[in-house]
């Protein structure tokens, strides 16, 4: 069967322009250049109130202090402990970020020690057993969902007597540090560089990493050497000379205080400069990706 001249002039010609590779794409006036794959890693904050965001480091940190080619999710929760952070269902949300795709490397920072003390009823955990057994666990699980796991020794309280600090989490801290060397993991050691910065800086220089200055008893106290109760003198909320949102709707409530705990904005971009520091010590390979 022949082809009429026009139709075979017609099907070479639609061949010929299928076989052809496409133009190179255009911003209408120069050709643009090849796409480079994005290589992004992930940092995970897993841990307590004194990383959470609003009253620990970890808003700072993911916010100011790292670029853009690290996602940071801070899964840190107010009140928990290595056990209730199980419990509750939160470590499980961390191991879903943890799995998802397309990233690099994920490295998922664990902070813990706060609400594993005693006198704390449904969160305590013993020390010499249960505690670092929680942690362990947490690495071995890290890992296996193909992150890499890097412990965090607490972040200090600002309580003194007699002028010195007082290293009530000493023995948690050694716990985690005991924990990181059996199972080679790397360590940020916060409550050794926390305590000494607070130590130098005594109760009165370090009340300014609180949420709220201190009332005028607890300030007095502290030029004293030895704090007492954080709430001491304090205006009780709702009262005539207390700030009175009553009639304004919210979205949420930070519930601020002054305590000798949890942080503000100056002692949340503080301390997050010394997670930093550690981190790129502890993982170099991230050091390119932080920012002091």
């Amino acid at each position: 069967m022949r082809f009429p001249a026009a139709a075979a002039t017609a099907l070479v010609l639609a061949v010929s322009a299928h076989a052809q590779p496409a133009p190179p794409a255009t911003d209408g006036i120069h050709p643009r250049p090849k796409p480079v794959p994005i290589r992004a890693a992930k940092i995970v904050l897993v841990g307590d109130s004194t990383m959470q965001a609003n009253s620990g480091w970890g808003g700072s940190f993911c916010g100011y202090h790292v670029s853009s080619f690290i996602a940071c999710v801070n899964l840190g929760r107010g009140g928990r402990s290595t056990y209730s952070y199980r419990a509750e269902g939160s470590w499980d949300l961390a191991l879903a970020e943890m799995k998802t795709p397309g990233f690099t490397a994920t490295y998922v920072l664990i902070q813990f020690g706060h609400n594993d003390q005693p006198g704390k009823p449904g969160r305590s955990t013993d020390l010499a057993t249960e505690f670092p057994q929680n942690l362990r666990r947490y690495v071995a699980e890290a890992r296996a969902a193909g992150a890499v796991p890097i412990l965090v020794t607490p972040l200090t309280r600002r309580q003194f007597k007699d002028g010195r600090l007082v290293r009530d989490l000493d023995a948690w801290g050694e716990a985690i540090r005991k924990v990181a060397a059996e199972t080679r993991t790397p360590i940020i050691d916060l409550l050794r560089r926390s305590s000494d910065v607070v130590e130098v800086l005594g109760a009165a220089g370090s009340a300014r990493f609180a949420q709220l200055p201190p009332s005028p008893e607890v300030a007095s106290a502290m030029l004293s050497g030895t704090t007492i109760a954080a709430n001491s003198g304090a205006t009780a909320p709702g009262s005539a000379s207390a700030q009175n949102n009553a009639q304004v709707e919210r979205f949420g409530d930070p519930k601020l205080s002054f305590d000798y705990t949890h942080l503000g904005a100056a002692g949340a971009d503080f301390f997050s400069k010394l997670v930093v520091d550690e981190l790129a010590t502890a993982v170099p390979e991230l050091r390119p990706q932080l920012i002091p």
